[in-house]
């Protein structure tokens, strides 16, 4: 198939590999330190062109690591960054020139100069069935529900919940998925509950 990439056996970097793998030879893989068994990947994935997969050391942060579920595709150019945890589950999309950040820098009172402050870490987890479209950044710590929508080019800096569809910077839920609306109408109560936990203490 013309722009699809072949099937492979093994990656350098990449410690498991299931079944049918498709990966470009263009896809990086940037990894420090211990050998630890750390970036796996499921059945049927695909990794297209230009992706980059990071990791820091394993022995440094316990969350370590790139987990890929079955039937994941990855476009081309995506940045996938496991130092502080990234989980794709099954069956998710991530779009062209998509970046999940799980690591940053410390900025409050530190060194002037970012670099020589300590790295900050937050594990992200995509649910299974989810997209995220293109050029959008998921930011360290966030998790994106089951069959949820991140639209092109949004920044995701908070959790989205399961089928909804969220656009922006900072990106919004603007609505749920036509015909999932249920699992929103919990999540609200969960938000509403915990506000009012935050009030009552």
């Amino acid at each position: 198939m013309l722009g699809v990439p072949e099937v492979v056996e093994h990656l350098p970097g990449i410690d498991s590999l299931g079944s049918e793998a498709r990966i470009a030879p263009s896809v990086s893989v940037l990894r420090y330190g211990a050998d630890t068994p750390a970036i796996t990947l499921g059945n049927n994935c695909s990794l297209y062109d230009g992706v980059r997969l990071v990791i820091g050391n394993p022995a440094q942060h316990p969350d370590c690591g790139i987990r890929i579920g079955h039937r994941v595709i990855v476009n081309v150019g995506a940045y996938l960054s496991g130092e502080g945890g990234l989980t794709l589950e099954d069956d998710v999309l991530i779009g062209p020139g998509a970046f999940l950040l799980s690591a940053g820098h410390q900025i409050h009172g530190g060194h002037p100069c970012i670099n020589h402050n300590p790295l900050t870490y937050g594990p992200i987890r995509v649910g299974q069935g989810a997209w995220i479209g293109a050029g959008a950044f998921v930011l360290q710590g966030v998790t994106i529900g089951q069959g949820a929508v991140i639209g092109a080019g949004s920044v995701v800096t908070r959790d989205i919940p399961p089928f909804a569809v969220a656009v922006g910077n900072p990106a919004r839920v603007i609505h749920s998925r036509q015909g999932f609306d249920a699992p929103r109408q919990a999540n609200r109560l969960a938000r509403f509950l915990t506000r009012l936990r935050k009030t009552i203490a």
